[in-house]
Parts: C-alpha cells; sequence; structure tokens
C-alpha cells in the first residue's frame, strides 16, 4: 500500500531512523502477526510506517530527528497491547510527539507522570542514534513535565478515575511519530518543515491512518488541535474511509485560550459531541 521512493542522503540532509533497528521484524520487536487483535493490527501499521519513514530525508532547519516508536517501543507496545482493545469507537489522534512526552515514554500525550502513575506503563526506554546534547532521552526517569500530556491525561484521569474506564471506548494515537529538532534544539512541528518535505512526511502517515482507523474499527477520529483534525478529514475522505472527524482544542501551553481553562472548554466539546455523556455514564455504571 505504501509507495514511496527513497533516495539517496545527501550533505546537509537528516535521516529518519535508527538503520541497526530492524526494519517490520516482528520477532525481533515481540509481535506475532498471526495474532489478529486490534493490538495486533494496530502494531503492524505501526511498524509498517516505521519502515517507510526510513527512507525519508529532511533538510534546514531539521537537524535532529527522534522516532519513539522505535528507541521507545518496548514502552510503547506495553501502552498498545494494554489498552488497544475491540470495541472502541472514538479515536482521539495527536499531530506529533513532544520533547517531553511520548519522545520521553512512548506514548501519545505521554507526560511521565501520567504514563506511569496512571497508565502504569512498564518497560525499557533507549535512545535515539543521534541526541542532541539540551533534548536527552531519559524515558520514565524524566523529570520534566509536558504541559500538554499533563492536560489531557489529568482531565481523563479526573473524569473516569481508571484508564480502564476511558479505554473501553476510547484510545489515543499520533499522526506522525516523528520529532524534529532545529540546530538549537527548538521542536519543529510538521507545519515548520519545508513543503515538499512535510508532504512527502504525511503523505505515509495518512495512509497509516487510514489503515489504523479501519484496523481499530472506530466511528469516529477526534482531532486534537485544529492541524490533527483537518489532516485526518482531508486524508480519511481522500480514501473513502467512512469516518466522523471532529475536534478538539489542543491543550498546549502555547495556546492562550488553553491556558485560560483547557478542561472546560474540551469538557463542552465533549458533551457536544456525545463522548462526555458516555464516558460519565460508563464511571457512574462501575463506581
Amino acid at each position: 500500500m505504501f509507495n514511496e521512493n527513497s533516495s539517496a542522503s545527501e550533505a546537509g540532509e537528516v535521516a529518519c531512523g535508527d538503520e541497526n533497528v530492524p526494519v517490520c521484524e516482528s520477532k525481533e520487536r515481540g509481535f506475532n502477526a498471526a495474532h489478529e487483535t486490534p493490538s495486533a493490527r494496530f502494531l503492524r501499521a505501526e511498524l509498517e510506517l516505521n519502515a517507510h519513514l526510513r527512507g525519508l530525508r529532511f533538510s534546514d532547519p531539521v537537524r535532529y530527528i527522534y522516532n519513539p516508536l522505535e528507541y521507545a517501543w518496548d514502552t510503547h507496545r506495553c501502552y498498545v497491547e494494554k489498552y488497544c482493545q475491540a470495541g472502541q469507537k472514538i479515536l482521539f489522534l495527536g499531530m506529533n510527539p513532544g520533547p517531553f512526552g511520548m519522545a520521553q515514554t512512548g506514548v501519545p500525550f505521554g507526560e511521565v507522570k501520567s504514563v506511569v502513575d496512571w497508565l502504569k506503563i512498564t518497560g525499557e526506554v533507549g535512545r535515539p542514534q543521534n541526541e542532541h546534547p539540551k533534548r536527552r532521552i531519559t524515558g520514565l526517569s524524566c523529570t520534566q513535565s509536558e504541559v500538554s500530556g499533563a492536560r489531557f491525561w489529568g482531565f481523563f484521569r479526573k473524569l473516569c478515575g481508571d484508564p480502564e474506564v476511558f479505554f473501553q471506548h476510547c484510545f489515543v494515537h499520533n499522526l506522525c511519530p516523528l520529532i524534529f529538532m532545529s540546530d538549537s534544539g527548538k521542536n519543529l512541528t510538521p507545519p515548520e518543515l519545508p513543503a515538499a518535505e512535510r508532504e512527502a512526511l504525511l503523505r505515509l502517515c495518512d495512509i497509516a491512518l487510514c489503515q489504523v482507523v479501519e484496523a481499530l474499527n472506530v466511528s469516529m477520529v477526534i482531532g486534537v488541535g485544529k492541524v490533527a483534525e483537518q489532516r485526518a478529514r482531508r486524508a480519511l475522505s481522500a480514501a473513502g474511509v467512512n469516518v466522523r472527524v471532529e475536534g478538539i482544542m489542543h491543550p498546549s501551553p502555547r495556546n492562550p485560550l488553553a491556558n485560560k481553562g483547557w478542561e472546560d472548554v474540551a469538557k463542552a466539546k465533549l458533551q457536544e459531541l456525545g463522548v462526555l455523556s458516555l464516558l460519565i455514564k460508563t464511571c457512574t455504571n462501575q463506581s
């Protein structure tokens, strides 16, 4: 399904991924394609995406690229196998990892405290092949909190109490698994990449998203932030995937509106979409 031609690395370009990591080797990653559970289908789509992302090259201003689906595969697989399950109808979709969230833990919006204390994720986290000296990966031992992740998971922790309640109906995923940094260590989002390189990247991520949505059989994708919402709508519509696409405000501290009370905004939007009542009803039934 993927058909992206890779080119040889040129001077001034940065390649994606670690060439020493096996490409889509299920046995090496503890993944058995014969077990067609939702989590197995999900992981298979991610491994395929990983393989094709390695063919991409990026120029200025990109100087460092981390892929937590390589060096943090252990914790990521723990998250997927623990919480990706049949019957989930809602997929929350972020754009790509943050430097102190998924980049450290392998979990979308993966602020360390939430990942360890609430989601109870365990496992080993390695390090990317080429690390920025100011953006070291310390994994589940990272002491710096990611505001977006703390807000996101903190909201659902307050709402549902137990993670099993949330994951009975919902799952969380990122469109793109890569984090990009400039020479100074500044985080670069996909919209900040050179146009042609951005589109080559997102074209692969779009295909993988369609595979994930069909594999999980969700009925609604909720983009966290306008960029993720718009990209999901475009990709799924173009592929003819019949799924409702909506959006909620991103909890980023860069967003002044989110800083004024993201939880209230998110709660109102989820109530409008019919998701909040589903979660509250579930919580009540299990209390």
